[in-house]
């Protein structure tokens, strides 16, 4: 007893708490199993991942409970790994974080007005109705997330769908911030905008990638954005594509309901990189029942290969259903946070353009502003292309999320007459 005291007197590192890991990363084949195998090994239960693309890159935002010193000897580990740029534990610097829940509850008419009440309160959205449910949006911090799923349980939560958790440093201030050089010496004002190709090029200076880039590859994950030399295995904005191309291959969205243990997503990654599918996006959050997760994740497949890996994943001990949703209407989002360089000048202007797409501004810099914008893929793509001229610093996203809609209407018939927005 008295060196446990001791011990825990003189080594503050020792204390549990919660980690945001971030990992950037090189697309490369097996890159999601290899990093989930990373905490798996140490059994480590990953709380919430979300994968954010950007062009052959993707940056990983892991949350974990554990000491600092153990987490240390983690991120060392995740270092070694082939492809991997860079790996940070952000949690102690002040940050910009986000997650967004898609949450379906009952809703009959003695309870809409209450529960309308509370989506004004805590500035959601609802994006489906029907007789007895509603389904609500909603974005913000993971104190917020915890708040209103816990005004909402006395009404009878069916299902969460739960992006997990992304972040990014809040920009420091004057010469000594990151981006500074890449901001003020770029843009003194607005007269002439840089080209695209130099936009570009900055980015990847800025990013210490020394300018040479690295080469387009065939991961896990694929690209939003097209890029030269690129070609994809459906379409450069696969989040936009439903319909079948002429081999039968679509994007199919899956959810599955895992128990929330060490190892499992370990155990998923495995079985899908085994079969040699690509993961287009993934999304690993708290479901609506304690002790248990959802994750949603994309694949490019036929149907009847999708039939069979769901076939193989029903197999799995920890997992209790696995749903393909791609033939059922059902409701997605996606959620985006973007540092943009932005001197005095452009900083109007980026205003107005965030005001369009419905962006909102987390924070905001003497040389860069940062955005938080939710909505599909065709809209993040859209924003980000409008952005790409001022300079995009960094962009953290989170995969798709998606619940079935009770209402029954048709999505793929809602987009033939939806607006960009």
């Amino acid at each position: 007893m008295t060196c446990i005291y001791y011990f825990k007197c003189h080594h503050p590192i020792s204390r549990v708490r919660r980690h945001t890991i971030s990992v950037f990363v090189g697309d490369e084949s097996g890159i999601i199993n290899r990093i989930a195998g990373v905490f798996a090994r140490r059994g480590y239960n990953i709380e919430s991942l979300a994968v954010g693309l950007n062009a052959d890159k993707a940056l990983f935002t892991i949350v974990v409970i554990g000491t600092d010193r153990v987490l240390q000897q983690v991120v060392e580990q995740l270092n070694k790994l082939v492809n991997v740029i860079k790996v940070e534990d952000i949690s102690k610097e002040p940050q910009v974080e986000r997650e967004l829940m898609l949450i379906k509850l009952n809703a009959g008419p003695s309870t809409r007005t209450e529960i309308m009440w509370l989506v004004d309160i805590f500035r959601a959205k609802i994006v489906d109705t029907s007789e007895h449910s509603l389904t609500i949006e909603v974005t913000g911090d993971p104190g917020k997330m915890a708040a209103l799923q816990r005004n909402l349980e006395k009404f009878g939560i069916k299902e969460i769908a739960r992006t997990g958790k992304i972040a990014l440093r809040r920009e420091k201030m004057g010469e000594t911030a990151p981006f500074w050089r890449f901001s003020t010496a770029s843009y003194p004002d607005l007269e002439e905008k840089p080209s695209h190709a130099t936009v570009i090029e900055k980015t990847k200076l800025a990013l210490n990638d020394n300018g040479n880039g690295i080469e387009p590859s065939r991961g896990d994950v694929y690209p939003v954005e097209p890029y030269d030399d690129f070609q994809p295995v459906l379409d450069a904005h696969w989040g936009a594509v439903y319909d079948e191309d002429s081999t039968g291959m679509r994007s199919h969205t899956l959810s599955i309901l895992v128990n929330n243990s060490p190892g499992v997503l370990n155990e998923i990654a495995g079985v899908i990189s085994r079969r040699g599918y690509n993961i287009q996006s993934l999304a690993v959050g708290p479901a609506e029942k304690e002790g248990l997760s959802r994750i949603t994740t994309v694949i490019p497949a036929t149907d009847e290969k999708t039939s069979q890996l769901v076939g193989q994943l029903h197999k799995l001990v920890d997992i209790h259903e696995v749903r393909d949703m791609t033939h059922l209407p059902f409701a997605e989002r996606e959620l985006m946070l973007i540092k943009v360089a932005a001197n005095t000048a452009a900083r109007r202007d980026l205003l107005d353009i965030a005001q369009v797409f419905r962006a909102k501004a987390v924070d905001v810099s003497d040389h860069t502003i940062t955005l938080e914008v939710t909505g599909d893929l065709r809209k993040m793509a859209a924003l980000q292309n409008q952005l790409e001229t001022y300079g995009i610093c960094e962009v953290a996203r989170t995969g798709r999320v998606a619940l079935v809609r009770e209402s029954g209407v048709d999505s793929t018939y809602l987009r033939g007459y939806s607006l960009p927005l």
